[in-house]
């Protein structure tokens, strides 16, 4: 199958939530997909993420049951599941400080103040924000922010709340990546909100730190997994130019 150009990617692409069990789709395809899917965006390159695939009959259908059975799961030749893990902060802090410092070193870089200046964010900076996922150091760092730097053009989003906003949108670029991927090779997907985050939490064997962002049904289309035509607001209802 050829693949499909951004624009017919676009297109191509609806939530498609019937999949034909008659047509099979290629294992390493997907896991290629999700390949993609890392290279999106990702707030401060933390990349707060993890993704299950999930290929075994046995797993889909008990995670099937915790999406309350609905068609695109049940349905689905697959599953994936994109994670948010913002426990894993300190971890990813260290490899990005590990990276900047093999980058200096392979680039012959010795000026002690860039360097200082580079490694400054994710050893200073980053720690502070995110010890904020506490909900008390949360508060303290809002509180803060709003008592001292309030006159002030300061960064605000810094409360346990505002953290859990920041992993979730890196994981939904993350998954929008994943989707178009699948959708330039002609496959198809749904992603699904609607699912019993405790049970499935337990089935994919995580820490209750760890949030399930969504869970996507993966397949190729039958007609009746087109719920109607593409609705979409207008678009000069939802487009300003300033």
């Amino acid at each position: 199958m050829k693949e499909k150009t951004f624009s017919e990617a676009i297109a191509h692409r609806r939530s498609v939530r019937v999949y034909d069990a008659k047509q099979p789709i290629d294992s390493e395809v997907v896991r290629q997909c999700i390949k993609h899917a890392t290279l999106a965006p990702t707030s401060s390159n933390l990349q707060l993420w993890e993704f299950y695939h999930i290929t075994s009959e046995d797993q889909k259908k008990a995670i099937a049951a915790t999406c309350f059975n609905q068609p695109a799961a049940k349905t689905a030749l697959q599953l994936v599941i994109p994670v948010v893990r913002r426990d894993l902060w300190p971890e990813r802090v260290e490899a990005n400080i590990e990276f900047i410092k093999k980058g200096f070193s392979k680039n012959n870089i010795v000026d002690s103040k860039t360097q200082e200046r580079a490694l400054s964010y994710y050893q200073k900076i980053i720690p502070k924000l995110y010890r904020g996922g506490s909900q008390i150091q949360g508060f303290l760092n809002k509180f803060g922010t709003a008592f001292f730097r309030n006159n002030k053009t300061s960064y605000r989003e810094v409360s346990a709340s505002d953290l859990r906003v920041v992993g979730h949108k890196s994981v939904a670029l993350a998954s929008q990546n994943f989707m178009m991927s699948m959708a330039a090779q002609g496959y198809d997907t749904c992603p699904m909100e609607g699912f019993d985050s405790k049970k499935l939490k337990k089935i994919l064997n995580l820490p209750k730190t760890a949030e399930i962002s969504m869970v996507i049904g993966c397949g190729i289309r039958m007609p009746e997994g087109i719920y109607g035509d593409r609705f979409r607001i207008p678009f000069k209802e939802v487009y300003f130019e300033r």
